[in-house]
């Protein structure tokens, strides 16, 4: 489990050791401060790296990386139980914020090349 501190490829996901069904990598992103965490078995797990690095619970999201894709749109699927924060209107596990979707992809695409 990692804070991503230099750019990496998307075969370097494929490299992560906690690469789950050889497909899927979980991940988490702290929307204000730029950050990728990745490689846990599950989101939690990354999400206590990053608040234990000084991000705000409410700046993070739980998602998956997909190295060879996900859909038309990316490798990024929105999905972990981390999401479901009824205060902040969230209250599925997907990210249901469109801006804050676009933060998150804007986030992986800097970090994931």
């Amino acid at each position: 489990m990692r804070i991503l501190e230099e750019v990496i490829t998307r075969d370097d996901l494929w490299k992560a050791e906690n690469v789950l069904g050889e497909e899927m990598v979980k991940a988490a992103v702290d929307v204000e401060r730029g950050l990728l965490g990745i490689d846990a078995e599950m989101h939690a797990d990354i999400e206590q790296k990053l608040l234990s690095d000084g991000s705000r619970q409410e700046d993070l999201w739980g998602i998956n990386l997909y190295p060879e894709g996900y859909d038309e749109d990316g490798i990024v699927e929105f999905d972990s139980m981390i999401n479901v924060r009824p205060r902040q209107n969230n209250r599925s596990r997907d990210v249901e914020d469109p801006e804050i979707r676009k933060k998150i992809r804007e986030i992986v695409d800097r970090w994931v090349k």
